[in-house]
């Protein structure tokens, strides 16, 4: 599902367009929330009735690594990386670790 299959979907499905939109924090940029919409709308027939709160927990966890560098279990993160698969973020930020910066910083002595 691409952006252009989300904006379709939610274009033909005002229902469920609106029932979405109610997921979104009021802090999430359009920026953050659209692909994290894209998240929920892949994954959401996965995770109906009682199990819709692990989605978004999900939701978060995905989008908590990708635009703020929160790091989480190798086990966690596998499982929402391969949820997320084929989402395309713009313009992400790229987040390195103590041990990357303190390796480049030994090279470049």
């Amino acid at each position: 599902m691409s952006a252009q299959d989300v904006e379709d979907f939610l274009l033909q499905n005002r229902a469920a367009a609106d029932r979405v939109e109610t997921y979104r924090g009021y802090w999430e940029s359009d920026k953050h929330w659209e692909p994290r919409r894209e998240f929920i709308l892949r994954n959401i027939s996965d995770f109906e009735g009682e199990h819709l709160d692990q989605l978004l927990s999900l939701s978060m966890v995905w989008a908590n690594n990708v635009f703020m560098g929160c790091r989480y279990s190798a086990e966690l993160l596998e499982k929402v990386t391969e949820m997320a698969e084929g989402i395309e973020v713009e313009d992400a930020p790229v987040f390195k670790t103590r041990d990357e910066i303190m390796k480049q910083q030994q090279v470049s002595v």
